[in-house]
């Protein structure tokens, strides 16, 4: 049981300074002046302190991306002190360019893991390729039958994508939302978008052939270059969730594609950001010769909703949905993440005015305290 004093609460919506009560791993009360209802109830001064959701990161290569460079550039799995350095109490796990050395099995095993180490995880199965890679042999079982699998994953407009037909993408866009529907899950197609001149042609062509609703596709990347981003905002304007990376170039980071997307007028809503951390980043000459290859950080989550706060000065309230509330409701599990309201899961983080981690709790259990992480890994 915890109780935190006097913090000043963005639900993401801006609700003042409020005490929050916490039994098990629920919020069960917001309000003023709370008083302790056990001797053994822990209690943490929030004054001068700001209380948000944990953030929910919808892109992190749990079990570790690359290999595009042979077998040493393989990424290894990620650990729980990153995600919890990076305020990240939730996260969507997905395999990269490799299925081959790497499996779905793999995934839902290392899903389970954060779970059992504190954190809720997510994930789906598939990868780049087509047909996709799965546990039970179909992508409708995989997402029906094993609790933490919510959809599928596929690259188009990518070097490396799969030459997947329109028919193809539509009648798994199809089987996802049954799927979906079937098990009461959100049902998605995550698209990795690459940077080929196709953009998002591939999807635009299943909307305008076939009755797929346009939130089943979730294409992600869509801050690459300029031209994919610009049809993703047409995209975000018919109703579809468009997700933007951290760390891809500076002059398209999700701070300034933000600031365009207002311009166009883009609802906030259909936008999220991830990291794409535990990814590798590549670049290829133009015969297609890999060049560089690099690692993303999940760190980068905390850092860009920082930098959209401290330096863009744009309000906490403004900022925060595109890492909390809008990435829940495109998850499917909005309100129990990404919102502080009573009955949601204790998923919490606190930050001082300088808008530095000092506590995340997971599921009701402090996990970093005054800084620092108390919580690790059963290998760290």
């Amino acid at each position: 049981m915890i109780l935190i004093k006097g913090a000043h609460i963005f639900s993401p919506e801006d609700l003042g300074v409020k005490d929050i009560m916490i039994i098990n791993d629920r919020v069960v009360m917001i309000g003023d002046d709370l008083s302790p209802i056990s001797d053994e109830m822990v209690i943490i001064d929030g004054k001068d302190k700001i209380l948000m959701p944990g953030l929910i990161d919808g892109h992190v290569h749990i079990t570790g991306g690359g290999g595009e460079g042979s077998f040493r550039t393989r990424v290894p799995e990620i650990t729980l002190s990153k995600l919890i350095s990076g305020g990240i109490t939730t996260t969507l796990g997905l395999l990269g360019t490799d299925s081959t050395t790497r499996s779905v099995e793999n995934l839902v095993a290392k899903a389970k893991a954060l779970k059992e180490e504190g954190i809720t995880c997510l994930a789906v199965t598939g990868s780049y390729g087509y047909p996709s890679v799965t546990i039970t042999g179909s992508v409708k079982k995989d997402i029906v039958f094993i609790d933490e699998v919510i959809g599928v994953k596929i690259a188009i407009s990518d070097h490396r994508a799969p030459s997947i037909s329109d028919e193809e993408l539509a009648r798994l866009a199809s089987d996802v939302r049954v799927a979906g529907m079937l098990s009461g899950k959100a049902g998605i197609v995550v698209t990795h978008m690459g940077s080929s001149d196709n953009e998002l042609l591939p999807i635009n062509n299943v909307l305008s052939k076939w009755d797929v609703p346009i939130r089943t596709f979730r294409p992600t990347h869509v801050n690459r270059k300029r031209e994919l981003l610009l049809e993703s905002f047409e995209f975000a304007k018919k109703g579809g969730v468009i997700d933007l990376t951290c760390g891809i170039y500076e002059e398209m980071s999700p701070a300034r594609v933000v600031g365009m997307a207002k311009e166009n007028g883009v609802p906030s809503e259909n936008i999220t950001i991830s990291s794409d951390g535990y990814g590798s980043w590549s670049r290829y000459d133009e015969k297609g010769n890999l060049i560089k290859i690099g690692v993303s950080s999940v760190s980068s989550l905390f850092e860009e909703l920082k930098k959209m706060v401290m330096d863009n000065k744009m309000s906490i309230d403004e900022a925060l949905p595109y890492f909390t509330s809008n990435v829940s409701k495109a998850l499917g599990i909005f309100p129990v993440k990404g919102t502080v309201c009573e009955g949601s899961d204790a998923d919490l983080v606190l930050v001082d005015k300088d808008f530095n981690l000092e506590y995340v709790i997971a599921k009701g259990q402090i996990m970093m305290q005054n800084k620092e992480i108390i919580v690790k890994g059963t290998y760290e």
